[in-house]
């Protein structure tokens, strides 16, 4: 990408449904950016149409001006399918910087695309490492991170990852944390959710349940154990839990689903869009999840929040927000603790402040020497 042109095309990748949420922000910086010639790209590894497009109408998205159609398959199988689409989609149209965005299959696919075409390539939401290389993420955040051109930060620990990597200082640039953009980009839309109404809860009476993570729902005995936790803990507490397509597909196999939702204070939904989600978010007690966006969500917000997993890729959400990480048989006892009020409020990490995007398109016009002081080209 040579710096002196008067346009630029950027491909922006979005591929699945937690990275809607990131891309959003950025689209709209970007599409009011006159040099920026703007082309959305979705890989559709998100095969469920419903839930896709439920989420660019909460996010206010267009429709996607390449959709590669992908759906799903092996981890093998996607990454190699998102390859072939979209190395065809570059070589049609060669774009002039490929923006990916957190860890999922298409980050790591379109980054290397980007990479054996020689199109300089940037990654949102760099650095983060739970040190758990069982999880295919991981393995998708170091490979993105190892060939990517920009790396885009949300913490200082991210950026001594990728130090530590060896990854030159030159190419990192702390930008924040992209899902607060998004959340403070529909603030008054999840204010204005009727979903708490709709559901008969009240505001700081009940708690949210996210679960989707294989660690947790693939192995029937790890899955009883967590639904027989929840079924005490919804007793004394009512507790809303979208199902996952994954989740409940294993809750119906094992024949939990039934004993599930008929526990006295459970509520079992289908999943939600991003603003109805957060609705409920917003005024819960408690999160339990295994998910990484809802860990950063809710320390911005200051509601406690138990991920039942053992590391975790954010570790500034437990240091400094109000982030636990809690196992299976740990699970009731960690919820006596938030409701006695045992645990902080925490605090906001640094530059979560809903400007992230702001900061990406100033990084990337200063890469170009679009805006002082002038810098080299991109890659």
């Amino acid at each position: 990408m040579q710096p002196g042109k008067q346009c630029y095309r950027v491909d922006l990748i979005a591929a699945a449904r937690p990275n809607f949420m990131k891309v959003a922000p950025v689209f709209h910086a970007l599409s009011h950016e006159p040099w920026c010639r703007l082309r959305l790209v979705h890989t559709g590894q998100h095969y469920d149409a419903s839930m896709s497009e439920a989420f660019f109408k909460d996010l206010e998205l267009p429709e996607p001006d390449v959709h590669l159609g992908v759906g799903s398959g092996s981890h093998a199988e996607q990454t190699a399918q998102v390859m072939l689409a979209y190395e065809r989609s570059c070589v049609a149209d060669r774009p002039d910087l490929i923006v990916v965005v957190g860890d999922v299959n298409s980050t790591l696919a379109c980054a290397l695309v980007g990479a054996k075409l020689h199109i300089p390539v940037a990654h949102l939401e760099a650095g983060l490492r739970s040190g758990d290389r069982e999880m295919p993420e991981e393995i998708n955040r170091l490979v993105t991170d190892a060939v990517a051109d920009i790396l885009w930060t949300p913490s200082p620990d991210a950026d001594e990852n990728l130090a530590r990597e060896g990854i030159a200082a030159d190419k990192i640039t702390r930008v924040g944390n992209i899902m607060i953009d998004s959340y403070e980009l529909m603030r008054t839309r999840i204010q204005a959710s009727p979903v708490q109404r709709q559901l008969g809860i009240e505001k700081k009476a009940y708690g949210v349940v996210t679960l989707h993570r294989p660690t947790n729902v693939d192995y029937p005995e790890i899955l009883q154990q967590l639904v027989e936790q929840l079924m005490n803990i919804s007793g004394k507490l009512p507790l809303v839990f979208p199902v996952h397509p994954r989740t409940r597909k294993n809750l119906v196999t094992t024949g939990l689903l039934k004993r599930l939702s008929e526990a006295p204070g459970m509520q079992l939904i289908e999943p939600l869009g991003y603003v109805d989600f957060m609705n409920l978010v917003c005024s819960a007690r408690l999160i339990i999840t295994d998910s990484g966006g809802v860990q950063e969500e809710t320390t911005y917000l200051g509601i406690p929040c138990l991920t039942l997993r053992n590391t975790t890729e954010r570790p500034i959400t437990v240091s400094q927000g109000t982030n636990r990480l809690v196992t299976a048989q740990g699970l009731i006892e960690a919820v006596s603790g938030v409701l006695s009020s045992k645990v902080s409020r925490g605090q906001k990490p640094a530059l979560w402040d809903g400007r992230t995007a702001t900061r990406v398109v100033e990084d990337i016009k200063r890469r170009l020497g679009l805006s002082q002081p002038k810098h080299a080209a991109l890659g």
